[in-house]
């Protein structure tokens, strides 16, 4: 009888990177909590500093950070009426994620095509 040789295993690593892509898949989340992170508070300037981005996209990218609890949207009733955005501390797990994300492209990019631009 033939043993299936590491299938909990790799069902083990499997959900937990599956539930982190379904998070965090698409172009625009890293992005965005970026952009949040350097201090971008306005949908507009979170806007201006994500080139391609649309509006449609960015509420809708917003949206789901904020049910994901990655990001805080507050309202504040003035005139006019003033909604931020930050970052929640929850979104600074990413940031490990992030950085070594960015080694492994500065890494891939120098690997393939031999450009050492970081």
């Amino acid at each position: 009888m033939a043993v299936k040789k590491g299938y909990n295993n790799c069902i083990d690593t499997i959900k937990p990177v599956r539930d982190f892509l379904d998070v965090m898949s698409g172009k625009w989340k890293f992005p965005i909590l970026v952009s949040i992170g350097v201090g971008n508070d306005r949908f507009t300037d979170i806007q201006d500093s994500i080139p391609g981005i649309t509006p449609k996209v960015l509420a809708k990218e917003l949206k789901e950070l904020e049910q994901h609890e990655l990001i805080k949207r507050t309202i504040t009733n003035d005139y006019p009426v003033k909604i931020t955005y930050t970052r929640e501390l929850y979104a600074d797990t990413l940031t490990p994620i992030i950085y070594a994300m960015k080694d492994w492209g500065i890494n891939h990019r120098e690997k393939v095509f031999g450009d050492s631009k970081k």
